[in-house]
């Protein structure tokens, strides 16, 4: 592992400043089980960030989960009070300036709609995407509120 390098890493750096690092691994993080075997930590320690769209008002949603759950969708319709759909590549990168597999939970091109899965906060830390599909930053629940404005909430399976 090394310090971000690639734009989009370097840019997420910037996002979350000099109190977190960005670092990038040579082998993939894209998925949460490949993010935990590079870091040596707990699948369900990954904080993957999720894009969708707002069924009526087009807006984007970011669901950020545990790499162990999935999200309900319906919940998280409710929670917003609308239906959402299932993002696709050209509407994630529009929204956040990221491709799928790297979105982070910070630096977006735009402000996002944010639920953050209360099972993250069972762990003192947790690892968190930083733009690309091999780069990670480390941080804590507590920390994920706060740089994201989001709101923890029941959005698992």
């Amino acid at each position: 592992m090394k310090p971000a390098s690639a734009p989009s890493a370097v840019k997420v750096q910037a996002a979350l400043g000099p109190a977190f690092q960005v670092l990038e691994f040579d082998e993939s993080t894209r998925t949460s089980a490949e993010a935990a075997a590079a870091i040596g930590c707990e699948v369900a320690q990954i904080a993957k960030s999720l894009i969708f769209r707002a069924a009526t008002s087009g807006r984007a949603v970011l669901a950020i989960a545990s790499g162990a759950n999935r999200v309900d969708e319906k919940k998280l319709g409710r929670l917003i009070g609308e239906k959402i759909a299932r993002a696709d590549a050209d509407f994630v990168r529009e929204k956040t300036g990221f491709a799928i597999g790297g979105v982070p939970p910070v630096g977006h091109a735009e402000p996002l709609t944010t639920l953050i899965d209360e099972g993250l906060f069972a762990f003192d830390v947790i690892w968190a995407a930083a733009g690309t599909p091999n780069a990670v930053f480390r941080l804590t629940p507590a920390d994920l509120l706060r740089l994201t404005g989001g709101t923890k909430a029941a959005i698992a399976r």
